[in-house]
């Protein structure tokens, strides 16, 4: 694998801290990343943690999401490790994923991206679901199994929250690369209901990158999901493309639309992207470049490579009348914001 040109020296990505005080934004997130430069990936975890923690000033992390692009489990392991002897493990999820992306730049071999989200009017539930059952099926063989194993995970996955009045947005991290994760939405729509908004990606699915994280620790066949409940508004969309340009135009499109359905101050963008758009592109660093033509280089950006992704899908004959589902091939745009009271 090879290092983007963008991306050679550790970043920090934040803006100025925000105090949990009357008149606060209702929610804080900001976002580090970090490339193991020493070959030490528990040094890299606590050097992330550390800087993450700095970013968020006074306001208390509530949950911290990781994308990380190590090569093998034991540096997952070891970078979990560095990351939790900072931050409570509790707090703590993710996936392995084929890179991130912020405003500084791009990367994709030994690097790690935390997310952080807080403020004193956010509220998150997490939930975990393991064996699966569907790590080793193929869709060509398995359809049936796996349609109906995963909608059962995903009911089971909601179940597993908590659940409040004021519920705004469903990440989902899962090992379940695309065509699965439409099956694995499908069963969380049978709870939250069509409407609902979800995001999020699916882990590397390359042998031995198949994690998800929940509380600090690894799991395979295995999905994680976070409630995110506050007075502070969700825009998504969804844009899906195969070729060079199409795939810099549509960044730029769905970036517009996700920004021109916010309805208040937007507080942060979240961008589940797919590798294989990645792929075709002859300098990746394009993609975000169109991103940040909409965006800005202000906003804080969480962006990562994914193997399926979670959103509005850009086929209106995948799920009729779903607000959102899971495919390939897309970039999946979630912008927070204020209400616009």
């Amino acid at each position: 694998m090879h290092r983007h040109p963008l991306f050679a020296l550790p970043l920090v990505v934040a803006l100025a801290t925000t105090l949990p005080v009357a008149g606060a934004d209702p929610i804080t997130v900001r976002v580090v990343m970090l490339e193991d430069a020493d070959g030490d990936p528990a040094a890299t975890g606590r050097a992330a943690a550390e800087r993450l923690k700095t970013a968020m000033g006074d306001v208390p992390l509530e949950a911290v999401i990781v994308s990380e692009c190590f090569e093998d489990r034991e540096a997952k392991a070891a970078l979990l490790a560095g990351i939790t002897s900072v931050l409570p493990k509790s707090i703590v999820f993710g996936a392995a994923t084929y890179g991130s992306f912020v405003h500084q730049g791009c990367t994709d071999y030994d690097a790690v991206c935390l997310l952080g989200i807080g403020g004193s009017q956010i509220e998150i539930s997490t939930a975990l679901v393991t064996d699966m059952g569907t790590a080793k099926l193929t869709i060509d063989q398995d359809r049936e199994l796996i349609t109906e194993r995963l909608h059962r995970a995903g009911e089971k996955l909601v179940a597993g929250l908590k659940r409040s009045e004021k519920d705004r947005l469903a990440i989902v991290l899962a090992d379940a690369h695309s065509p699965k994760n439409q099956f694995l939405v499908e069963g969380m729509q049978t709870v939250l209901g069509k409407d609902f908004a979800i995001t999020g990606g699916c882990a590397n699915k390359n042998a031995g990158q198949t994690f998800v994280y929940h509380a600090g620790e690894l799991y395979e066949d295995s999905a994680v999901a976070l409630m995110l409940a506050g007075d502070f508004a969700v825009a998504l969309s969804g844009r899906q493309a195969n070729e060079n340009d199409a795939v810099i135009r549509t960044a730029r499109e769905g970036a517009a639309q996700a920004m021109q359905q916010s309805k208040g101050k937007p507080l942060a963008v979240l961008a589940f992207n797919c590798a294989g758009r990645r792929s075709k592109l002859t300098d990746y660093g394009e993609e975000l470049s169109a991103m940040q033509e909409v965006l800005g280089k202000e906003l804080p950006l969480f962006g990562c490579y994914c193997a399926g992704e979670m959103g509005p899908v850009d086929d209106p004959g995948a799920n009729p009348g779903a607000r959102c589902g899971g495919s390939g091939w897309h970039v999946m745009f979630t912008v927070l914001s204020t209400n616009g009271k």
